[in-house]
């Protein structure tokens, strides 16, 4: 039965660290780097900035004029009969085919629209703006996203070496317990809870191995490597957490870089052009329009045989809209809109000063927490030593050595989580602020 169950053990050990040594190790900008470039949701976002770039032309906004060349061809077959007044005759024609050639160009051009074409144009340009901003606000949250992944999947694997050291002490334990129950030291009850002590902290142990697997499929997915299952060995071994973060500096850098807060300014600045446009109908508008055109005829029974023109034309409209109908109600409806942005970019920096408040002080929190922790970790391994030192001279019950090492454990695991939980107020915090891509240095 022990060798049973130190073969188990072997094996439980060997399972995922075995193919470790042959894999290409992964930093944090490495990562960041190949998400970037590969990220699904990133190429769509860099496209559609590109959509608005290819909008944001003279020629969309209506600018420049239209030419276009047409050209046609009509026949007439008809039957004509004619009486003549002096004298009454009838003269009557059948299968009369006459023929019409034409081509030419025809240029029209808006000269002027009430300042309609320039605000079109100053929109487009700002929709353009507003798709680098998209993009930005996509590559800022990838980053949030595989940088939290990133440090989660080395919190899953350091939580499953403390897991392991865990096995290590039961399997001793285990060990020990069945030494001495051979030579009648201790009794079947303690064998049995030794026993049930290894099994609990080797099943523990495999439910932690799905939690690396999966947080390394969730970097695969993010990086869109073309096999999720692809190993991942990260070149840190820690949770490093960056302890030199300064409220002011972050606020300052919220208010004038923040990627949600220069969004919602232009939606502000588009609500402003769109009232300009409706305002831009009560002015009047200038139209050109010229054309080089050649037309041909040919006549069966005129007295002409044929007709050949070539010419030019051109002419200036001149018009102004009086009534519409709908004028009034598109400015009200327009200044509702600008009234709104302007709550709304309110509110988003309403809402922006109380994140970065919450954030700061779980931040400052956690860290008071990681120094306590750190503390209590010193006193967990002094405890589990005196104890494991007692258990070895038989002055300690296994009920007692078991809770040393849970004891252990439980601090191991308060301090893993304080760092990660630090790390994560540390990255909401840089995103908020526009700092995110430092993670990129």
């Amino acid at each position: 039965m022990r060798k049973m169950h130190l073969l188990y053990y072997s094996c439980l050990l060997l399972v995922l660290p075995a193919t470790a040594s042959a894999q290409e190790f992964y930093s944090l900008q490495s990562c960041l780097e190949t998400g970037l470039e590969n990220n699904y949701s990133i190429r769509i976002s860099r496209n559609e900035q590109e959509v608005t770039k290819n909008n944001a032309t003279l020629a969309n906004a209506g600018f420049l004029p239209t030419l276009d060349f047409s050209g046609g061809y009509q026949g007439n077959l008809n039957t004509t009969e004619t009486t003549t007044r002096s004298t009454n005759d009838v003269v009557k024609e059948i299968d009369v085919y006459d023929q019409t050639f034409n081509a030419g160009l025809n240029l029209n051009w808006t000269i002027f629209d009430g300042f309609s074409i320039t605000t079109n144009y100053k929109r487009l340009k700002e929709l353009e703006r507003q798709g680098q901003i998209n993009t930005r606000i996509t590559i800022e949250d990838f980053i949030a996203e595989l940088t939290a992944e990133y440090y989660n999947y080395i919190q899953q694997r350091i939580r499953l070496k403390n897991l392991r050291y865990a096995v290590s002490l039961s399997k001793e334990r285990l060990r020990i317990v069945e030494a001495r129950y051979n030579i009648g030291s201790f009794s079947r009850l303690d064998l049995q809870q030794a026993r049930v002590d290894f099994n609990a902290d080797s099943s523990q142990y495999m439910k932690q191995q799905e939690a690396v697997i999966t947080s390394r499929i969730n970097l695969n997915e993010m990086m869109a490597n073309k096999s999720v299952n692809q190993e991942i060995v990260t070149s840190d071994s820690l949770i490093d957490v960056n302890t030199t973060l300064e409220y002011e500096d972050l606020w300052l850098s919220t208010m004038n870089v923040n990627a949600a807060l220069i969004k919602a300014e232009q939606n502000q600045t588009l609500a402003e052009l769109d009232l300009k446009t409706v305002n831009s109908r009560n002015y009047p508008y200038l139209r050109l329009s010229s054309g080089y055109g050649y037309t041909f005829n040919k006549y069966e029974i005129a007295t002409n045989r044929k007709r050949t023109n070539w010419g030019f034309n051109a002419g200036l409209t001149v018009g102004i809209n009086i009534f519409d109908g709908n004028r009034r109600r598109e400015r009200r409806n327009a200044k509702i809109v600008i009234e709104n942005a302007n709550l709304q970019r309110e509110q988003l920096e309403l809402g922006l000063q109380a994140d970065i408040n919450t954030l700061w002080q779980a931040y400052l929190n956690n860290m008071e927490i990681l120094k306590l922790e750190q503390e209590n970790l010193v006193a967990a391994k002094e405890n589990h030593e005196i104890a494991m030192e007692r258990y070895m001279l038989g002055d300690l019950s296994g009920i007692e050595m078991r809770e040393a090492q849970k004891s252990l454990l439980d601090a191991e695991e308060r301090i893993l989580t304080a760092e990660y939980n630090t790390k994560l107020c540390e990255i909401s915090l840089l995103q908020i602020s526009g700092k995110v891509t430092d993670y990129l240095r």
